[in-house]
């Protein structure tokens, strides 16, 4: 079965083809073919496709919009020098990553028209993302026509939060009307509490993790059971840690404040707490930790601050999992951040060293994804995972189609 997959973001469009036999392997195989686009407010697009012959095909072009861009890419798949396919008709399934499913979807799903209308609606609630998901699942429909398009939701494996964690402590009638903690980059929290247990040997079952998922946006994961039972992001994806452009939490009075001081409009508020807060805001210089790290070497003093800003926060977070599980058996980094800066990691379990948590500096300096930074006489096991988000798709894709999740295609 070929399975294509959709990833999805405010300023960038992945896309992957697997190719999943009678049974899913153990560890995620390469892709057989793999695209990104990268563009601008300005229209500007950087596009890259390879395939796994290692063929590949870059450009940089103007495009209208970001539905052109994307049209333009799923192209390379069966056209050009990095095509991977004879035809597009080979591709059996479709799947998306929808980056929120409000209360009612909690499983991969069949979309329909009716399933479109209702992620429509979940746009004022993730604005960075879910319009331009929508607009990916429009577009493989006008390319491949009536093929089999699924939903997996990023706020699905959040789904299981006890209700002390989900309920915020506002008017019972704001959680009656869905307002309340989803979650998110769940995909990737439960991928990873899976492939620690394999690395581990362990059931999952049996094991307490934090799972930390440090990007461009971050969030952290208290997973016991082999369940979320604490998050750090909420009803939308502002909340929790400090991301690229994002604040993560904020006293609610300074959004007020704004707006009675400075006359400050919801789409104002808006752009303000997506696109000018984070790494960014603080350091004036860039959303990217690496572009942060670089300017704190030179002594930078806004740069120093963003770093110290965003490891505070983060150990908080870790610190508030951690009192959810009572008891942690490994800390997970994963995510652009997680897997590349040994300078994060470092900071973040250091304040964790009351507690036995060791690192093997050596390790953490070299490590590559996936394997253990931990030192030998560490109480908590210390884990760098490389981001599956769409392999993890591919398998639920899978799943929903050979009729191993309830349901069918």
């Amino acid at each position: 079965m070929k399975i294509l997959v959709l990833n999805a973001g405010s300023s960038s469009q992945k896309c992957n083809l697997f190719e999943i036999g009678d049974e899913t392997p153990s560890s995620p195989p390469p892709p057989l073919w793999e695209g990104n686009i990268g563009w601008s407010g300005r229209g500007t697009v950087r596009l890259r496709v390879r395939n796994s012959a290692g063929a590949t095909f870059e450009k940089k072009f103007h495009a209208d919009s970001q539905v052109a861009a994307l049209r333009l890419m799923l192209r390379q798949l069966w056209l050009g020098r990095a095509a991977a396919l004879q035809d597009p008709g080979e591709i059996d399934v479709v799947g998306h990553r929808i980056v929120h499913g409000g209360r009612d979807f909690y499983k991969p799903t069949r979309i329909n028209a009716a399933v479109i209308r209702k992620l429509r609606s979940f746009a004022e609630i993730a604005p960075l993302h879910n319009r331009v998901e929508v607009q990916g699942i429009s577009t493989i429909a006008a390319l491949l026509g009536k093929i089999p398009q699924v939903a997996v939701f990023d706020t699905a494996f959040h789904y299981s939060l006890p209700l002390p964690a989900a309920v915020y402590p506002g008017p019972y009638k704001w959680f009656q009307q869905g307002i309340r903690r989803y979650g998110f980059h769940g995909i990737n929290h439960q991928y990873c509490a899976e492939r620690a247990a394999k690395l581990l040997g362990r059931e999952r079952s049996k094991l307490r993790l934090i799972t930390c998922h440090l990007g461009n946006g971050c969030s952290l994961a208290a997973i016991a059971d082999a369940r979320s039972v604490d998050t750090t992001m909420g009803f939308t994806p502002l909340d929790g840690l400090m991301m690229g452009t994002r604040p993560g939490s904020l006293d609610p009075g300074i959004l007020t404040y704004l707006i009675r001081t400075q006359g400050y409009s919801a789409k104002q508020l808006d752009n303000l707490l997506n696109h000018e807060c984070g790494l960014l805001g603080v350091s004036g210089i860039s959303n990217d930790m690496r572009d942060v790290l670089a300017a704190r070497r030179s002594g930078n003093a806004r740069a120093c601050l963003a770093f110290d800003i965003f490891i505070h926060r983060l150990r908080a977070g870790i610190a508030s999992m951690l009192a959810s599980l009572g008891a942690v058996d490994a800390l997970i980094f994963t995510a652009g951040i997680g897997e590349n800066s040994p300078d994060v990691r470092a900071a973040a379990c250091e304040a964790f060293e009351f507690l036995r948590l060791k690192l093997d500096r050596r390790r953490n300096r070299r490590i590559t994804p996936d394997g253990e930074i931990g030192a030998l006489d560490s109480s908590v096991r210390v884990l760098v995972i490389r981001a599956q988000e769409d392999w993890a798709i591919a398998k639920a894709c899978w799943a929903l189609a050979t009729g191993q999740q309830r349901g069918s295609l």
